[in-house]
């Protein structure tokens, strides 16, 4: 499978949770749109306009498939980021509601919300660096409008129970807001009860610049951007908007982005890797001094650590010079860093193009990192 991407050709690359590569089917999808389809979308009578609306809109089927829904529930957005801050600026929040967050939230689940009128609340975290369910019962009320969490985290690799975070939810009426920009490359995804879900393109194969926002009930929204191709009626006075997903796509869409990931999601279902969560585990578990920040079970390939005496920049730095690429840092989840009194970590994560040998390369280069401490 490696050899589908190009760029791993000298290196071994180990950030696919900040952004994975990409297969020449992707990249040669994007080329041969630019080469033959390239026209702007929804307007144009001529053939070529009118294959290119065509080739975007068998993108958003392609997607509705992927996460079990249908088209008119996916709008493209430019990522998770842009698709949490719509939502933040589009539900309405008024003072006195309260927003369920979880204090293992990437600043993109976190920010857009403090900038709401809502009272925010924080799920704890327990030893094992899991979601505290019985605090969240306690923590849930009435007045909670918004129950936004991630489905993966992106530091810690626990996989969250959002089924039963849903149930929770929808007992006190309000909405799920889940956030599966980590869960979308490493589990299946199936909308049927979620309220709002998000991920990014980049995550799973496809260009950057490209997102999704999938809504059980997107018309509930009012939209947050305007301007051309979201609009049904404009007037000197006043205007009217298209329903959902379109009045939610103001201006040119990204295009190519959208047929990009079309492409990779159908690269991914064709795709067969091998899970190295727990051989990963169990070899990074073997190196003295390290400490692996997340849980033993029920948890995604990817691999915050700590190193005793040695800090995370350095371990990047040094990995660097044997072309190990991995993420040293907070991860943008600053506050989680403080509350487990950390200053950063070291991560390695795992996606479908890594093998076996690429974690015994990272351990190699770990020891390799501790000598120089030495």
């Amino acid at each position: 499978m490696k050899t589908d991407f190009p760029i791993l050709k000298d290196i071994t690359y180990l950030d696919s949770a900040a952004t994975t590569q990409k297969p020449i089917q992707v990249i040669d999808a994007i080329s041969n749109y630019y080469k033959t389809s390239n026209a702007n979308v929804h307007r144009g009578l001529y053939t070529l306009a009118q294959k290119a609306t065509m080739a975007f809109e068998d993108a958003r089927q392609v997607v509705a498939t992927f996460i079990n829904t249908t088209p008119e529930h996916i709008v493209f957005t430019k990522g998770t980021t842009e698709s949490l801050n719509l939502l933040a600026s589009s539900l309405n929040l008024q003072e006195g509601d309260e927003v369920l967050l979880t204090e293992m939230e990437h600043h993109a689940n976190l920010v857009p919300w403090q900038q709401t009128k809502a009272t925010i609340k924080f799920i704890p975290l327990n030893e094992n660096y899991e979601l505290d369910l019985e605090a969240a019962k306690q923590l849930i009320t009435d007045k909670t409008k918004i129950v936004a969490v991630t489905h993966m985290s992106n530091v810690l690799g626990t996989i969250n129970d959002i089924q039963t975070l849903t149930q929770l939810a929808h007992k006190h009426n309000a909405q799920i807001v889940v956030d599966a920009a980590q869960s979308i490359a490493h589990l299946k995804i199936n909308v049927n009860d979620i309220d709002l879900l998000v991920f990014s393109g980049h995550k799973i194969c496809g260009p950057t610049g490209i997102g999704i926002l999938y809504g059980k009930d997107l018309n509930q929204l009012q939209p947050y951007q305007f301007g051309g191709d979201m609009i049904n009626e404009v007037t000197y006075e006043s205007s009217t908007f298209q329903e959902a997903p379109h009045r939610f796509e103001a201006g040119t869409p990204n295009i190519a982005g959208a047929i990009g990931l079309a492409a990779a999601i159908k690269y991914l279902e064709t795709a067969t890797h091998e899970d190295l969560t727990e051989y990963a585990l169990q070899q990074l578990q073997s190196i003295k001094g390290l400490k692996i920040i997340g849980p033993q079970t029920n948890r995604a390939p990817i691999f915050s650590f700590t190193l005793d005496g040695i800090h995370s920049h350095d371990v990047a730095e040094i990995l660097n010079k044997y072309n190990l690429c991995v993420r040293a840092g907070h991860h943008c989840a600053m506050p989680l860093m403080k509350k487990l009194n950390i200053h950063g970590t070291t991560r390695a994560s795992f996606y479908i193009y890594n093998t076996k040998e690429d974690v015994d390369t990272l351990v190699e280069g770990i020891k390799k990192v501790q000598e120089v401490f030495q």
